[in-house]
């Protein structure tokens, strides 16, 4: 079961595996949001978390494949058991959850050190069986550059117990491993999720105030009719929609159509009629325009073809 995390509106998923199955299974998009460990400060490539819309989330928590949970520490400033106040109870809750979070810092740093320390015995190691394979190449050059800078016979180095060459002596002491050159390891998932709460689909809250709502009502219907049609769908803000709509994956593919939802019989002004068929013939896609009645959607398309 997949698990997605919601805080104040936004559906989260934390999982590599799940982020996986919602593309390849599901057919469904989503927008990777997070940070890459080894870029930060750039926002060409993203990672996990996968933030979903709210469209997706509802899907999938309706065909079976998730479920929709938020961390109840989020929660303890509205409870008021034992007579508690509310700014008392945000107190507690605070201390609370910096004590967790040191206690996760601290454990993090630990986990670092040891992995320091051994991957810090295993690179020494490496440079020994290195150091021992080419100690005689090592040797012979040395005494040539000594014969040709001293105009001397050529003869051999003495040997010391530690080994051949003077690199194996205290090579421990010596050996230079920065902590910058250690591998770290990424986790492909959220490491502490702490205690969560169910959240009702259908009961509207901080974290999910969609339910009820006409306008999300509206835009389902219309992304949950082009979904089972085959279509990839992702958000159409930067084109002016509310959808964009794919043949196929959007990595292999670019977005044929832009969807416009509209309450079936409404009254649409000429000026925005006018406006999306104008976009979408300058970006190259058809524009639909999208009213759900009577359990089908209607889809009727603009192409701007000027004056005639």
């Amino acid at each position: 079961m997949i698990l997605i995390s919601l805080l104040e509106g936004k559906a989260l998923v934390w999982n590599a595996e799940d982020v996986k199955e919602i593309r390849e299974k599901h057919g469904l998009v989503g927008n990777l949001v997070g940070a890459l460990v080894r870029k930060p400060r750039q926002n060409l490539r993203l990672g996990l978390p996968l933030e979903l819309l709210p469209e997706e989330t509802r899907l999938l928590v309706e065909i079976g494949a998730a479920t929709l949970v938020r961390n109840c520490s989020s929660q303890k400033a509205n409870s008021k058991e034992d007579d508690l106040s509310v700014d008392k109870i945000s107190s507690l809750s605070s201390v609370e959850d910096e004590d967790n979070v040191q206690s996760e810092v601290d454990a993090y740093k630990q986990y670092l050190q040891d992995s320091y320390t051994e991957q810090r015995s295993l690179a020494l190691q490496e440079k020994r069986r290195i150091l021992e394979s080419l100690s005689d190449r090592i040797v012979e050059g040395r005494t040539k550059r000594k014969r040709k800078n001293d105009n001397e016979e050529e003869t051999p180095m003495e040997s010391s117990p530690q080994g051949p060459i003077k690199e194996l002596q205290d090579l421990a002491e010596t050996f230079n491993f920065p902590q910058e050159a250690m591998m770290v390891h990424l986790p492909t998932a959220r490491t502490s999720v702490g205690k969560v709460q169910e959240v009702d689909l259908h009961q509207a809250s901080v974290d999910w105030p969609y339910a009820g709502q006409a306008e999300h009502e509206l835009r389902y219907k219309v992304f949950k009719d082009l979904w089972e049609r085959g279509y990839f769908l992702t958000s159409g803000n930067k084109f002016g929609g509310d959808f964009l709509v794919y043949p196929g994956d959007p990595m292999r593919f670019h977005a044929h159509f832009i969807i416009i939802c509209y309450p079936y019989n409404k009254d649409i002004p000429m000026t925005d009629i006018i406006t999306a068929g104008r976009l979408g013939t300058n970006v190259k896609k058809t524009v639909l325009l999208c009213s759900p009645n009577e359990g089908t959607v209607n889809y009727t398309s603009l192409q701007w073809s000027g004056i005639q």
